[in-house]
């Protein structure tokens, strides 16, 4: 291997370890090894294997290199350049991961229309696939086929799989319907700081499931014939806690109570399958759902999830930050009703079509068209609150928008401990972010953004703002190792250059 190769690698693997926060010697710790070689290796002082740069990126979870490619994907971004036309907003990626959990309740045949054809879908297709579940893709690619097995093969999981989704929590609820006793992985995902799994727990053990944890596996063993007698009340407005017990409570053969429930988007619709599959939910859209159970599905179904609402905002940021005109189509418009307001108060000009609905014959949906706008920072703080808040994942596009606003912004990211951090990679770029805490970051505008070569941040939305602010900044800028955009965004680069964009692909290992 050439010495420049090695010190490049040894650049990718420093910035990987930096973005995770972590020291030399712990990294070092979780490899074996000593501090002085994982030095050493970031300097390109030292030949290293294959297998050893395999280990450095699952310990930093980091895609550094992978085989059968070239490596792992840039982006290059020629930027200062104005979008026009119009753009279609994908399906939800949450409500895609939920509904392909959901799937394990039931013995037939599911298809999802236009599933998101997104890493983290073919994360959860993996694991899926190691456990027996046929799966294919079907109508040109479009629509996604699952049938069960009649015995799921929990010994054979594909745990490399699923340790690279969080999504796999979601498997606890059906499986406990299944089985008395099997093993998951931990879960994995973005790196947003520690998220506990006990608010899962505390609403999973009502219904006879009880979970150990040792050396990176959950052991879970069902009781059988324990089951709620009275409402469940989540500890956590979260949405995957939400999705979880409706999933547990979906084959309960009796009523389940949910309070304090989540009511956004991706529950909503699995609310929405599982009424397809035969199960009443009462209350859909407020914090208190009613679960008929049945003990039994055994359904051909056919499903089509809605619109994503942060798939909405990214492209409405897209098209702030660049000062553009550009028509969003398939807005879920009752998901952005507060992000809206919020911005017309900064000043966005825009306008909103009739009406109409999505595909699973529930949620409205709009066509919205933004225009170039003078934007003035909000008197308020920008903050998440469950829904019909503003939504908690959309909170990071209000960094690019405050950076091009005259005045300053206070964004407080409660929820996780690590993303407000990663805002500040913006800085990189011209942008002015003050970190206050882990949590609160003061935004100073308007920005003058300049081209930079840095890393992906490891979480997914702050990836995505520090992408748009490249597109914001004139001359070339370079995002390298962007698996995390590819987790939860299907042709990304792509589709922004359908309406101009100049986005470039490219690997270099």
């Amino acid at each position: 291997m050439a010495d420049d190769y090695l010190v490049r690698i040894g650049k990718l693997i420093r910035d990987a370890r930096q973005h995770r926060g972590w020291t030399q010697s712990q990294l070092a710790e979780a490899l074996a090894t000593s501090q002085s070689a994982v030095n050493r290796i970031e300097r390109g002082n030292q030949n290293i294997s294959l297998e050893m740069i395999a280990r450095i990126g699952e310990a930093l979870d980091s895609e550094i290199v992978s085989l059968g490619y070239a490596g792992p994907m840039h982006l290059r971004v020629v930027g200062g350049r104005r979008l026009s036309g119009a753009i279609d907003v994908k399906t939800s990626k949450n409500a895609c991961v939920a509904l392909l959990c959901a799937s394990l309740l039931n013995k037939g045949r599911t298809v999802l229309r236009r599933v998101a054809r997104i890493e983290e879908v073919y994360r959860l297709l993996e694991v899926l696939n190691s456990i027996g579940v046929r799966t294919r893709w079907i109508n040109d690619g479009v629509d996604l086929e699952l049938v069960p097995p009649a015995r799921l093969d929990m010994d054979s999981i594909d745990a490399e799989a699923a340790v690279r989704t969080r999504s796999i929590i979601m498997f606890l609820g059906p499986l406990l319907h299944r089985m008395d006793q099997f093993r998951l992985p931990y879960a994995g995902g973005c790196d947003l700081g520690t998220r506990t799994i006990e608010p899962h727990m505390i609403a999973l053990r009502r219904f006879g499931l009880d979970i150990t944890a040792t050396e990176g596996i959950y052991h879970a063993k069902v009781e059988s014939g324990v089951c709620p007698d009275r409402p469940i009340v989540l500890t956590e407005r979260g949405d995957t806690v939400t999705e979880n017990a409706l999933l547990a409570a979906a084959r309960h053969d009796g009523v389940t109570v949910i309070r304090n429930a989540s009511s956004n988007y991706m529950v909503q619709d699995l609310c929405f399958f599982l009424e397809a599959l035969g199960v009443r939910v009462d209350g859909i859209g407020t914090t208190t759902l009613t679960v008929h159970g049945v003990p039994t599905i055994d359904v051909d179904v056919d499903y089509s999830p809605s619109e994503d609402p942060v798939e909405a905002m990214s492209l409405l940021a897209a098209a702030v930050v660049t000062e553009s005109e550009l028509t969003i189509r398939r807005v879920p418009i009752e998901f952005m009703e507060i992000e809206l307001a919020v911005l017309e108060e900064m000043g966005l000009d825009h306008d909103r079509s009739a009406e109409y609905t999505a595909d699973n014959g529930r949620t409205r949906l709009v066509d919205l068209t933004v225009r170039p706008s003078k934007l003035e920072a909000p008197i308020d703080k920008i903050h998440p609150m469950p829904f019909p808040g503003l939504n908690i994942d959309n909170v990071p596009f209000f960094a690019a928008i405050a950076a091009t606003a005259q005045g300053q912004t206070l964004i407080h990211d409660w929820v996780y401990d690590n993303r407000a951090i990663y805002l500040t990679d913006l800085n990189r770029l011209g942008g002015r972010l003050q970190l206050l805490d882990p949590h609160r970051v003061l935004v100073e505008g308007p920005t003058r953004w300049r081209a930079a070569e840095m890393m992906c941040p490891p979480a997914l939305r702050p990836a995505v703002v520090v992408l748009l602010a490249m597109m914001a900044a004139e001359g070339t800028s370079v995002l390298r190792n962007v698996y995390v955009i590819n987790r939860g965004y299907e042709e990304l680069a792509e589709r922004l250059n359908s309406v101009g964009a100049q986005i470039e692909i490219f690997r270099d290992i």
